[in-house]
């Protein structure tokens, strides 16, 4: 397995103010430590368009500026891969996105037809046991058109929230005891919906696709 190094953008802010070395010195880790991959999570906040970001000492343009530097050097170097996230790749200096230093953009996009968000709700259940009436198919067609990962989680958790009330409640009325199990039930879920919401908008989801049309063009 590859060493790795970790970098989200606010923290590597924060460490950066007064001492743009930092940046330097994350690639020089991972150069001593090749092979190995350098993840930046939240680039945007890292590496925003130079002149726009709002910093009067111009540290972030240096930041960028520095990085894309070690971008460029690392073509000298063997086995380090740079891997980026961002939710807002049209902040990103542009610069960034030109061959040689983040030569492949992916996509990631919501789970859009049920037969995914199956599979996803699936492997979030893995660890959480179910009413036998729970139909996970049923489920799926109950939720909204378009929800990520994290709003399926989000709704495994608020119909365990619901199942634990309902469980403490059973208890308290001599229904139920403490050594079985938490099933979550139908009727758990159906509370969890009531009030979900998905966590990316109708207008949110399609300003996504219209910056994923304008990089594919690129």
């Amino acid at each position: 397995m590859f060493p790795h190094f970790g970098v989200k953008g606010p923290e590597a802010h924060q460490h950066v103010v007064g001492q743009v070395k930092r940046t330097s010195e994350v690639f020089s880790r991972a150069r001593s430590a090749a092979p190995c991959v350098i993840f930046f999570d939240e680039l945007d906040s890292l590496a925003p368009s130079r002149g726009r970001s709002g910093d009067s000492g111009g540290v972030m343009d240096r930041v960028v500026s520095q990085l894309l530097a070690e971008l460029d050097a690392l073509h000298s170097s063997v086995g380090v891969f740079v891997i980026g996230a961002t939710n807002r790749p049209d902040l990103l200096d542009q610069s960034l996105l030109r061959p040689g230093r983040f030569d492949k953009l992916v996509y990631v996009g919501i789970n859009e037809d049920r037969v995914s968000q199956l599979q996803v709700l699936q492997a979030i259940l893995r660890k959480f046991q179910l009413d036998p009436a729970v139909n996970l198919q049923e489920l799926v067609h109950r939720c909204p058109s378009h929800m990520t990962g994290a709003d399926l989680y989000a709704l495994c958790s608020d119909a365990m929230t619901a199942a634990i009330k309902r469980k403490i409640s059973l208890i308290d009325s001599g229904v139920d005891s403490e050594e079985s199990p938490v099933l979550l039930s139908v009727e758990d879920f159906s509370a969890a919906l009531e009030n979900f919401r998905p966590s990316v908008s109708d207008q949110e989801l399609l300003r996504y696709k219209n910056i994923q049309q304008k990089l594919t063009v690129k």
